[in-house]
């Protein structure tokens, strides 16, 4: 074997991605979620007033503009933060490398 062989190299990247996979469906369940709560929020309470995404995409006060709004705003909230840290995750060892 020589030096720079680690023979746990391969099963750390596995582990790695099944990692990644899990967060990605984590992430995919969380915004369904939301988007659910979001229909059911509009199916059953009355009187609420049209929502707007990002304070500037208006939606209709309807169960689906409810829907999609509860889906977007926890898709955005969610996925800035983990795309960030996926991109610094992937270039942290070119940085260590150096």
């Amino acid at each position: 074997m020589r030096v720079g062989d680690d023979p746990t190299a391969g099963a750390a990247r596995t582990d790695a991605r099944e990692g990644s996979r899990f967060v990605i469906q984590l992430y995919v369940a969380l915004v369904a979620v939301a988007a659910t709560a979001g229909l059911l929020t509009g199916a059953f309470v009355d009187g609420l007033s049209a929502p707007r995404f990002l304070f500037l995409v208006p939606l209709p006060p309807t169960p689906l503009g409810f829907a999609v709004y509860g889906g977007l705003t926890v898709a955005l909230v969610l996925g800035i933060p983990l795309a960030l840290v996926r991109y610094v995750s992937q270039n942290i060892d070119d940085v260590e490398g150096q």
